[in-house]
């Protein structure tokens, strides 16, 4: 959640970042609202339990007449209490659910609008021309059919639409894709993790992802767990409920796990292939830091995304993510969208996002430094999302006969072929 003396200090501040995101300020009046019944309730407590106290005194000198009407009001006063004392319960309660409906205040250097209206920062590598290579490029469906890679059918047998099963050379690019990432990662200095995708409430709350996003969400039902969209979620409870030693960071995570997504508001998009899936596996990026080295590591997490792409040789452009497609935490976010020749337009394969304190704020995530204790700052980017990186491979590497060429960097982590053959026509 956001700082509250910002909202109580400069709640125009708060009005323009809600307006910028394109939401109504409606929510600032009721945080506001809320915060003056709070400490007027926390006033009102404190007063009347000050009065049972020293009223407590009084009983216990008085005798006589004097002393039954001090217990008369006693026990008045104590009613008065509890129902004080509820009152001010009640207004917490107002205030923080206000307070976490906030989102995170977007950076003054995102642009503003829509999904559409991002902007890009750099274009790397140049689209493949197969037009003048002499051949149509096949999509990433019959590339993987060919190559024995990728079985649509039986994964909507098995488990309906948007699942698949990776085959044969398929579960090898995933396992070369997962080592070539994790490698990269562990010789950069992050700790590798492999991540739990059941969270109980506080941890998906706390990432913001029971906000806009909930209905992209798979609760277990009958159980207090919740299927992860992305190990962003468990690693930033990770260190929940902690203080940190400022020493010790910036602290850097690089997490595997399985990813589960509803794609709810998706119908009708991507229903061809394994570019919008309900599960898939990621390796996922996370750094606490300081908010004020945030910006700097941000800007680090977005050259290890690069550097990853890079080494998959694939052509890729850079965005900045317009305020209204930020997710509730993230201040900005910078994608990276790799070409996908049969489309003919760039798709998201990374992201990453700069929450500041926001999701610490939630989780009571705290650094020492000197005798300072404040939040820490959480960042989050993609090095591997599984599936759509074997689609950018698959098509942009494809060959005429419906081979495909294996990037270099991934040659070692597949018994160093050079090639995938098809196994039929």
């Amino acid at each position: 959640m956001i700082d509250p003396r910002i909202l109580r200090d400069d709640p125009d501040r708060v009005r323009a970042a809600q307006a910028k995101r394109g939401l109504s300020d409606e929510v600032v009046d009721r945080a506001l609202s809320a915060d003056a019944a709070r400490r007027a309730a926390i006033a009102t407590f404190e007063s009347r339990r000050a009065e049972q106290k020293q009223l407590g005194k009084q009983v216990a000198k008085a005798q006589g007449d004097e002393k039954a009407e001090l217990l008369a009001r006693t026990k008045a006063l104590a009613a008065e209490v509890k129902e004080a004392d509820a009152s001010r319960e009640a207004a917490e309660e107002e205030w923080q659910a206000a307070l976490m409906s906030l989102p995170n205040l977007a950076a003054p250097e995102a642009p503003e609008g829509g999904e559409d209206d991002f902007v890009v920062l750099e274009e790397v590598g140049t689209p493949r021309d197969f037009a003048a290579e002499g051949f149509e490029p096949r999509d990433h469906v019959e590339l993987g059919r060919m190559l024995g890679a990728i079985d649509l059918e039986r994964g909507a047998k098995v488990s309906g639409s948007r699942f698949y099963f990776l085959t044969g050379v398929g579960a090898q690019l995933e396992l070369a894709l997962v080592n070539l990432a994790m490698e990269q990662a562990r010789e950069a200095g992050f700790t590798q993790v492999v991540a739990p995708s059941l969270v109980r409430p506080r941890a998906m709350e706390g990432t913001g992802f029971l906000g806009q996003a909930a209905d992209d969400v798979y609760r277990i039902e009958g159980e207090d767990l919740y299927l992860v969209g992305t190990s962003e979620v468990p690693m930033a409870a990770y260190h929940s409920d902690e203080i940190l030693d400022g020493a010790s960071l910036p602290l850097r995570y690089a997490a595997f796990s399985p990813c589960f997504r509803k794609e709810a508001g998706s119908h009708g998009k991507d229903t061809k292939g394994i570019i919008r899936v309900h599960w898939f596996d990621k390796v996922e990026m996370f750094v606490y830091s300081t908010l004020e080295e945030s910006y700097a590591e941000h800007e680090r997490l977005l050259g290890w995304e690069k550097q990853f792409l890079d080494k998959l040789e694939l052509a890729y452009r850079v965005i900045d993510v317009a305020t209204g497609d930020l997710g509730l935490s993230a201040i900005r976010k910078f994608d990276c969208e790799a070409w996908i020749p049969t489309q003919g337009k760039y798709r998201e394969l990374t992201s990453t996002s700069n929450c500041t304190e926001f999701q610490s704020r939630r989780l009571d995530i705290r650094v020492r430094e000197g005798g300072e204790v404040r939040p820490a700052a959480t960042l989050n980017g993609t090095l591997t999302a599984i599936p759509r990186t074997i689609v950018a491979i698959l098509e942009t590497h494809q060959q005429a006969d419906g081979s495909v060429r294996v990037p270099k960097a991934l040659q070692p982590y597949l018994g160093g072929r050079e090639v995938l053959e098809p196994v039929q026509p």
